[in-house]
């Protein structure tokens, strides 16, 4: 059996579904991983597709699939918030759907030498890619207080300055340089209470999301996206936690709104609507998957379809700590 078929994607039924995909057309699985979408999709006669990832042990698993294929399916290594130019590289200017799965992979969680979970020990690695800075690096270069951003921002966690100021504390002892060693200190900090998650969960989705600048290649993904998508092209969109499938559902609502305006007040220009929202409320697991898979707990799916209008103007993210600004204490 090979990774492909021991991964399932989370929602891949829906998601596949809600893509629509039709014969001949022309897709972009832009978070390859194990290759679910991408096989789903080439079971439609004649659709091509061009999966991406940044990781280049999902696209080395890709090999046999690209060669049953028959040509039509085309791996990248990259990041998907370049999957217009990478598009364009493959000399094609518009597609009919693209499909995202955001956020760490099963697959790359059971490898304890990426360093992504605390249930294996292994370096504190964390890149998707890599390649560049480590969560090592940032454990042992950020300030404290860049730290407890960190963890606040993107962990969404309670306890963050603590957990900075024990990590502060015991780096100049010692290195913090493994999952276990990382995954101890905040456990000693933060007090585990029965039912509950553990206590080093946040601080690892927070370091993860940014070393590899996650939120940030989201949205630019997404604005790709709407560049690339043909009139009536599918965006279908699968995240995992609250701050991903916020960017989701305020990128869909801002370009999906459309203001009837007030007889009162003078009338404003607005952009076009560039997408019609196909599922007013996101689609979640059923009790079956997430029994399945617990992973697929907090998965919620959006979906939408592309209209004639033009691009928006992309928007400026949230001031939040950045990778490059945090290592040169920026």
């Amino acid at each position: 059996m090979t990774s492909a078929e021991r991964h399932i994607s989370v929602l891949g039924r829906e998601a596949v579904e809600w893509l629509a995909p039709r014969a001949d057309g022309i897709y972009v699985d832009a978070t390859f991983g194990a290759g679910g979408y991408s096989r789903a999709i080439l079971g439609v006669a004649g659709t091509r597709v061009i999966g991406i990832d940044r990781d280049r042990t999902a696209i080395a698993g890709g090999f046999d699939l690209v060669d049953s294929s028959e040509g039509r399916l085309v791996l990248v290594q990259d990041r998907f918030s370049n999957l217009a130019e990478i598009c364009a590289a493959q000399g094609v200017d518009a597609v009919d759907g693209v499909v995202m799965d955001v956020g760490v992979s099963s697959m790359q969680l059971d490898q304890a030498e990426r360093g992504f979970s605390f249930r294996f020990d292994g370096p504190l690695d964390m890149r998707m890619g890599q390649q560049g800075p480590t969560a090592a690096d940032v454990v042992a270069g950020a300030s404290e207080t860049d730290l407890a951003n960190i963890i606040y921002i993107y962990g969404e966690e309670r306890n963050s300055r603590r957990i900075a100021r024990a990590i502060a504390a015991a780096r100049k002892e010692a290195p913090i340089a493994t999952t276990r060693a990382l995954a101890d200190l905040v456990a000693r900090v933060v007090r585990a209470k029965p039912n509950e998650i553990h206590p080093a969960t946040r601080t690892f989705q927070a370091l993860r999301i940014f070393v590899n600048e996650e939120l940030d290649e989201l949205h630019a993904a997404l604005c790709a996206a709407e560049r690339v998508l043909k009139p009536g092209g599918r965006l279908v969109v699968v995240s995992f936690h609250s701050l991903e499938d916020r960017i989701v559902k305020n990128f869909l609502a801002e370009r999906g709104k459309v203001s009837a305006g007030s007889r009162h007040m003078p009338e404003v220009a607005q952009a076009a609507t560039s997408f019609e929202i196909l599922t007013k409320r996101p689609v979640t697991p059923d009790e079956a998957e997430i029994s399945a898979n617990p992973r697929a707990r907090s998965a919620k799916l959006r979906a939408a379809a592309r209209t004639a209008a033009p691009a928006h103007a992309e928007d400026a993210l949230p001031d939040w700590p950045r990778l490059a600004d945090v290592l040169r204490g920026g």
